[in-house]
């Protein structure tokens, strides 16, 4: 409590008088705040974990080894911002031996949601589905992170859109291949990468707990080559101090291709469970149309609780 008290003060007092002070790592420019320089952080470990980082995937992994309540809230939205189609549920998935299944304890549905057969007319929803319920019954899973990436080679249709999908959420910032005129442009760590982006780590508390915050913008004086090159707008990532672990991040996307266009932002805030950390509560919105598919406006809202 006292190392939190005085750490806090520490924190305020250099807000009056803080200086920025840029660094090179990996031959790359990197702003830090002064709270790190002052207090003598390993500023390179930090830098070098969100880089490689893993724990925001794994934190989604941990969903499958685990039982857990969620109040699921999707709502698809019209051009006028209205809401034409909706559901709103609490479910609870099981995990009993080696396999996991989703109940539905509560569920209202608007509009054209479903399709017959309880089929999702949203691929919004389809998304949203795999993300968090299990229809069948599903056995063994794990939540091993290594040689288990997200790839979208081998798939077609909608099963490839959905994995392309997963990795510009579960991977923001890295290369998607496959993705037409944006696969490339979404590596924000690359040497291109750094004449259209700042980076600056600080420390900030979060919840009553200090954090790192690694923040990444665009740079003010791009001009016309901003709306070609640039895919992620600005991401914000809050970092355990003890484990690197990524507790939260916010992020906003957007690019107008001949084929397709999106606008997307995302917040995902994580907690602890036991040894696990697990999403705690996700929330999109989002506007994207691609060619052959209607335009989907959508927001939604995941809470997840009570895990076991």
């Amino acid at each position: 409590m006292r190392y939190l008290l005085f750490f806090t003060l520490l924190l305020a007092s250099g807000r009056l008088f803080s200086q920025d002070t840029s660094i090179l790592f990996n031959q790359q420019p990197f702003t830090l705040a002064e709270v790190v320089v002052r207090n003598n952080f390993n500023y390179k470990a930090v830098l070098a974990a969100i880089q490689q980082d893993t724990s925001f995937y794994k934190a989604f992994r941990n969903l499958r080894v685990l039982g857990f309540s969620s109040f699921n809230d999707i709502r698809m939205l019209d051009k006028q911002d209205k809401v034409k189609a909706s559901l709103f549920s609490k479910t609870r998935q099981h995990r009993e031996k080696d396999c996991r299944y989703t109940e539905i304890l509560q569920e209202e549905v608007t509009g054209d949601f479903y399709a017959p057969g309880r089929k999702y007319n949203y691929m919004t929803a389809e998304l949203y589905a795999s993300l968090f319920f299990a229809r069948d019954t599903i056995c063994g899973e794990n939540n091993i992170v290594k040689g288990h990436s997200i790839r979208a080679s081998g798939k077609k249709g909608l099963d490839k859109h959905k994995e392309q999908l997963k990795m510009l959420f579960f991977n923001p910032g890295k290369k998607i291949p496959g993705i037409p005129f944006i696969g490339d442009k979404l590596d924000l760590y690359d040497e291109s990468a750094h004449a259209l982006y700042d980076y600056r780590l600080d420390i900030e508390e979060w919840h009553g707990t200090l954090v790192y915050v690694f923040t990444i913008t665009t740079k003010d004086d791009l001009g016309f080559i901003k709306n070609d090159r640039i895919v992620v707008d600005r991401m914000v990532t809050w970092l355990d101090m003890k484990t690197l672990e990524v507790m939260a991040r916010n992020y906003s996307l957007s690019y107008k291709a001949g084929v397709y266009d999106f606008d997307v932002s995302m917040e995902v805030e994580m907690t602890r469970y036991k040894q696990w950390v697990v999403p705690k509560v996700l929330r999109y919105k989002g506007n994207w149309d691609v060619i052959f598919k209607k335009r989907e406006k959508a927001v939604f809202t995941a809470t997840l609780f009570d895990f076991q």
